[in-house]
């Protein structure tokens, strides 16, 4: 169907929110002690808890790189541990391999850490956009501790030299590894094939293939850390980081393929996304419709009401790629979770939480965008490691057993264990975005509105290639339906169009912060995701899910960290205060708190938010669970093999350390019964035979160096 473009609305919003202020989200978290009465949290850190906060701070005020941050808080997390690792008789480094002595170890490797962290985040933050910010909270921290931050010596064998030579060694080592660091993370050889999406326009006439990604044409651009973008829209951001060094992922799991004349390098391939006119072309057309119909429930004033506590929020199955039909409420919202009958860690039943669906979906679309204050989504995960840490309930015993840690070693096992597994999801997930370059919901939407429907021949706008009519949410625009007191009224003059009940979108927004654009039927070829018009869409594909993927691999790290599913006392909670914590458009209109049994119905929620926020079609989601369920595991393993020693020498399973005997032996056979990743020592991974035994045999009679 051709389109005539106009001028809308939007362009007003757009000038009107490009140069104000971002406001922050006012929220906090939410602890309890054993009685269910809130409680304060923990008030004293480990050196390693305030690097962490000042890292996290320093990506708050810089640009909006989730890619480039899951390095940083990978490599943060590894000058961290081997800082520590320097200091112990048989823990192995990850790229730092120096045995050092002290004669206060504790004393030693605070200082170590603390010259390793200042001088690697000066480097990676010296041309951020918050750099000046992110320096003095470098030099404030060093003050604060006692520390000359003046000293950049790396000669000698003094805690501070140590330091140092670890941060150097990295920043080194960072500028070989596959990330372009060195350009700036510029893409060597990427372009999109598709022309820019006019957002001010209607519909999607110039898009050349459906399939693949198109970048936007917006009048300004501001990410997600509230940073102005020069020309409008940034490049494709980092479709080339299955080139970067991931920290467990295996050969196994890596594929090469060619496509446009280059190497595309994918980890944990989950194959091609649904195409339209293509293979799973039924589902490609269900999943963005399902993100229209769900855009029509961010209405806190449409009279659903929902009890989201985790009495009836929660607790979904793990779906199959292949299970999308029946895993979404496509009419309703949300999933196949039905919460638990009681809290499992108490025994009590859940209190119910009866909120306005509509203002549930906004926060959780707001909530899991990036971050509660725009640390991306790894660094988001990061906080909620910290959250669970503070919990009075709390107990940092690894794995759940053994005798409580102490709080620095806890902290640096943790952040090893969690900064891997954010690195390597950035590195699978973003090498299968670059290699199959899956269109976003706005190109696809506004692409089928442009098309018309496909449900009648009989209807007006009849296309193969348009949308599937639902009565109440797709609809053809006819003059039936525009005549006064009809439901399409304010349509009228768009007959033969395809209508949509949808979040009315930026036009409705004059001023965020008293405004609500609600639902209601709006043209399908101007619709908007729920997000500020000067970012409308992440500037990359879709296909798979960051923030799902993200999301489950780090559920699986805390679940194997902490020896339990569930958070501190069964309930994880965040306060969003009412009119105080939406950013996009006011609310929520009643006081809303968030609430979470398991950490990975954390994960769950945060798969679902970016539907309603019209970021993803559950195409991007599920797979991406998959994908987090191994990467996570992984990590976690990897990182128990640096804590033990057990990479330098693998079939050192049992203690005493350092020593292999019977009981190392005796160890491995327990292990690989229970089919345990410490036993699982050659290829292929993920799966016991004859192999790991052969090769456990192999390490036993190599010893220990």
């Amino acid at each position: 169907m051709g389109t005539k473009r106009v001028w809308t609305g939007a362009s007003l919003a757009i000038l009107l929110t490009a140069g104000a202020p971002m406001a922050a989200a006012q929220g906090e978290w939410v602890y309890r002690d054993e009685r269910g009465q809130v409680a304060q949290p923990r008030g004293t850190h480990s050196v390693a808890r305030q690097w962490n906060d000042v890292l996290l701070d320093a990506i708050r005020v810089d640009l909006a790189r989730p890619t480039v941050h899951a390095r940083n808080l990978f490599h943060t997390s590894m000058a961290m541990w081997d800082a520590w690792a320097a200091y112990d008789e048989h823990a192995d480094g990850w790229l730092f391999h120096e045995k050092h002595t002290a004669g206060d170890v504790q004393v030693a490797r605070e200082v170590t850490i603390s010259y390793a962290m200042m001088r690697l985040i000066q480097h990676r933050f010296a041309t951020s956009p918050g750099a000046a910010a992110t320096l003095a909270n470098c030099n404030n921290l060093m003050n604060s501790l006692g520390l000359d931050p003046n000293f950049t010596s790396t000669v000698g064998n003094s805690p501070e030299a140590v330091g140092n030579r670890i941060a150097a060694n990295l920043i080194a080592w960072g500028l070989t590894d596959g990330s372009n660091e060195s350009g700036g993370y510029a893409n060597q050889y990427y372009e999109p094939v598709n022309p820019a999406l006019l957002m001010i326009m209607p519909g999607n006439p110039d898009i050349i293939d459906p399939n693949r990604w198109q970048p936007l044409a917006l009048s300004f651009y501001v990410d997600q850390g509230g940073n102005i973008i020069p020309d409008g829209y940034p490049p494709f951001l980092s479709p080339e980081w299955g080139n970067v060094t991931p920290f467990s992922l295996r050969l196994q799991d890596r594929t090469v393929t060619m496509r446009d004349g280059h190497q595309w390098i994918t980890y944990h391939d989950p194959g091609a996304p649904p195409l339209h006119n293509g293979v799973g072309d039924d589902y490609y057309r269900w999943g963005f419709e399902l993100v229209s119909v769900w855009s029509g429930q961010l209405d806190p004033s449409d009279g659903v009401m929902w009890d989201i506590s985790p009495a009836s929020m929660g607790n979904a199955p793990l779906a199959n790629v292949n299970d999308w039909a029946s895993f979404y409420d496509r009419m309703n919202g949300g999933d196949a979770g039905n919460g638990y009958p009681v809290n499992p860690v108490t025994g009590q039943p859940y209190a119910s939480q009866i909120v306005p669906r509509g203002d549930y979906a906004r926060i959780l679309a707001e909530f899991w965008a990036d971050g509660p204050h725009s640390e991306t989504p790894p660094g988001h995960w990061f906080t909620i490691l910290n959250y669970v840490n503070d919990h009075p309930l709390f107990e940092k015993r690894l794995g759940g057993t053994g005798p409580i840690m102490e709080d620095l070693e806890w902290d640096v096992k943790a952040y090893l264990a969690l900064g891997g597994a954010m690195h390597d999801v950035a590195v699978s997930v973003w090498g299968v975005k670059g290699r199959y370059d899956f269109v976003r919901p706005v190109s696809a939407i506004r692409y089928m509105a442009d098309q018309g429907q496909r449900t009648d021949p009989n209807l007006p706008a009849y296309d193969p290639d348009g949308f599937n009519l639902i009565p109440g949410a797709i609809e053809v625009v006819t003059a039936e339906t525009t005549a006064p007191g009809q439901r399409h009224e304010h349509l009228a003059g768009s007959e033969g169009k395809i209508a949509i009940y949808a979040w009315r979108g930026p036009d409705y927004i004059a001023d965020p912060l008293t405004d609500v654009a609600g639902a209601g039927w709006i043209l399908a070829e101007s619709w908007w995701p729920y997000q500020r018009p000067t970012f409308v869409s992440p500037p990359f594909a879709g296909y798979v899910s960051g923030h799902s993927t993200y999301s489950r691999a780090a559920a699986m790290v805390m679940e194997l960290l902490t020896g339990s599913a569930y958070f501190p006392g069964g309930l994880g909670e965040f306060l969003c205060p009412q009119n105080q914590y939406l950013v996009f458009e006011d609310g929520p209109s009643v006081d809303v708190t968030l609430q979470w049994a398991r950490y990975m119905d954390a994960s769950d929620q945060c798969s679902l938010s970016r539907i309603w926020g019209g970021i993803h079609p559950p195409c991007d989601d599920l797979p991406g669970r998959q994908m987090g369920n191994v990467i996570g595991p992984d990590a976690v393993d990897h990182a128990l093999r640096h804590f033990d020693g057990r990479i330098s020498c693998p079939a050192d399973l049992a203690f005493p350390r350092g020593v292999l005997n019977f009981f190392d032996v005796q160890r491995f056979l327990n292990l690989y019964v229970a089919e345990d990743g410490a036993a699982d020592l050659a290829p292929p991974f993920r799966h016991f035979d004859f192999f790991d035994v052969q090769r456990f045999l192999n390490y036993y009679s190599a010893g220990c160096p």
